[in-house]
């Protein structure tokens, strides 16, 4: 009997354990994929010596007709986050029905039953209606600044663009992520695209630390809060 006790108690901690260690879920990501261009292998130029000012096998050279706004992998595409939201939504619904029926038997043939006459007229009526109302809003504003990294150049000539900054104070951390697709002719002089130009955009802002953990459901609250009926 006491092995056996043993054993429930070495399994019920096993199990609390488990538990606790799935107390924290995080939450999924909205920018999924590469965050940054993989470094190209290293290509040592090979100038011809031709007279030309412009060589083209030489790298960050420019022709005389182009600007330097990115247009290739790796290079670097400033987004200005400038986000602003606000939906409302009201709901009013009300019905109403009713319903009535009735019989009434003032005769019946004598080859009916004697059961059947006047004592069997019914009435009955009914009435069913419903109201409901509901409001809902949502307000949501977003600012700042991320540099992002050109990872992928679509046929059209569009640019992937993906990029993430992270900020470690004290014992929490934050971090920003941002992915999309760049028109080219969208992007200043200065290489900044605000991020309304950004088709596709996903913007992640998510922290690490105690005040994160204290905004998450424990474990048994979440468990008792999937199998409750109401």
């Amino acid at each position: 009997m006491s092995g056996a006790l043993r054993s429930f108690r070495t399994g019920l901690l096993v199990l609390m354990l488990v538990l606790s260690g799935c107390a924290l879920v995080p939450p999924e990501p909205v920018v999924t994929g590469p965050l940054s261009a993989p470094p190209p292998p290293p290509v040592a130029p090979s100038a011809e010596a031709n007279g030309s000012i412009y060589q083209p096998t030489a790298y960050g050279n420019y022709p005389l007709f182009e600007d330097r706004r990115p247009r290739n992998v790796g290079d670097i595409v400033t987004v200005v986050i400038q986000e602003k939201t606000n939906a409302a939504k009201t709901v009013d619904t009300s019905t109403n029905r009713n319903g009535s029926t009735g019989m009434t038997i003032g005769a019946s043939p004598a080859i009916l039953p004697t059961d059947l006459g006047a004592k069997q007229d019914f009435q009955a009526t009914g009435t069913n209606k419903s109201d409901g109302k509901g409001s809902s809003s949502a307000t949501n504003v977003f600012s700042g600044t991320l540099t992002t990294t050109v990872i992928g150049v679509l046929p059209n000539g569009n640019l992937q663009v993906a990029g993430e900054k992270q900020i470690a104070i004290n014992r929490g951390s934050e971090y920003v992520r941002f992915s999309g697709v760049v028109d080219p002719r969208s992007i200043s002089g200065s290489g900044t695209v605000p991020s309304t130009l950004v088709a596709d955009a996903r913007i992640e802002y998510r922290s690490k630390g105690v005040m994160d953990e204290v905004q998450t459901m424990g474990w048994l609250q979440r468990f008792f809060l999937n199998i409750a009926p109401f």
